[in-house]
């Protein structure tokens, strides 16, 4: 979309709220936890919030609009990336969650669909959905949020989750960038933590 009073291109990301009361209310305070988690942050790899809001039964962010493809299409269409490139992606994508950790901010959804890489090789960190704020109690123990393959042990049984996590995932993403393959696929989340183990 384009912002009509600073004459810049933006990117939104919508929810609709008119679900059923109980999901609307998880649904709309995980929304507002990603502007709010994000929103604080400001990091030349991690996306830029420049707004939120809400208009009728639809929640939105407005944010930087990224030029680019996700990691994970990149690793799709190109397959093993050139060990240089690998570590300069990693590298760009740690200084921004070190950034974010000592905001007490923690991703918890570290994976290749949430690292955008801009035309001029810039790694981009986005979708703040399931961060937690170590002062925020809105995301709460014994809930198993993120992405099963990408998941520390602790995060898988909804234990504390911790900066520890973030880099764990980062582990398994740069591991998978390396072969081509992920560290641990299994059927089902208790599979995979039973190969963690």
């Amino acid at each position: 979309a384009k912002d009509p009073l600073i004459d810049r291109v933006v990117a939104i990301k919508t929810i609709n709220l008119g679900l059923a009361m109980d999901e609307k209310d998880e649904y709309e305070g995980r929304f507002y936890q990603e502007a709010k988690a994000a929103g604080r942050l400001n990091h030349p790899n991690i996306v830029t919030i420049y707004d939120v809001g809400k208009s009728g039964d639809v929640a939105y962010i407005a944010m930087e609009f990224l030029q680019g493809r996700e990691l994970r299409d990149i690793m799709n269409d190109d397959g093993l990336l050139p060990v240089g490139q690998v570590l300069d992606i990693v590298a760009q994508v740690a200084q921004g969650l070190a950034y974010a950790h000592e905001h007490e901010i923690v991703h918890r959804d570290i994976k290749p669909a949430n690292i955008k890489i801009t035309p001029q090789g810039k790694a981009m960190l986005v979708d703040f959905g399931i961060a937690k704020m170590a002062t925020s109690s809105k995301t709460k123990t014994n809930i198993v949020l993120g992405t099963p393959t990408y998941m520390s042990p602790e995060q898988i049984e909804g234990t504390h989750v911790s900066v520890q996590s973030d880099i764990y995932a980062l582990g398994l993403v740069l591991f998978e960038i390396f072969t081509g393959r992920r560290a641990f696929k299994a059927d089902s989340v208790q599979e995979i933590l039973r190969l963690q183990r």
